[in-house]
């Protein structure tokens, strides 16, 4: 039997942006704003379109984990990718090494479901009761 895993090529750019954005079931924006802050840089058309990898898939895994789960700002996820990158760990192994050392750092589940309902509030605006004055004669 063959194995179609193997014929897959990783890095060969195949999404673009808003099907990616789909993919991961996220803005358009956050992927561009994780291009602007060099943390996961697509592939560039000719016409400077992004174009999304698998590999930009498992990478961006990654960085939503951290950010979502154990609410990491980017700086923290910059530093994190860069250690991971500096130690002799292949990017296959990132998510499952972060996990580990989430565990050692008590980052349990019920933790990180609290970081994701914390995340999830971000960045919304407050709903305000609206106040209704009847006039008095």
């Amino acid at each position: 039997m063959k194995n179609y895993q193997s014929d897959i090529d990783k890095l060969k750019p195949c999404f673009s942006i808003g099907s990616f954005a789909n993919l991961l079931n996220i803005n358009q924006r956050t992927l561009r704003i994780y291009d602007e802050e060099n943390i996961l840089n697509p592939k560039r058309t000719t016409s400077n379109r992004r174009m999304y990898s698998i590999s930009d898939y498992n990478k961006a895994q990654l960085i939503l984990f951290m950010t979502k789960n154990l609410a990491l700002n980017l700086s923290g996820v910059k530093i994190i990718l860069l250690m991971l990158k500096t130690m002799d760990i292949s990017e296959e192994n990132y998510l499952s090494k972060i996990k580990m050392l989430a565990s050692k750092a008590k980052i349990d589940d019920l933790k990180q479901a609290e970081n994701i309902y914390k995340t999830s509030k971000r960045g919304r605006k407050k709903k305000t009761k609206i106040k209704l004055f009847s006039t008095l004669r």
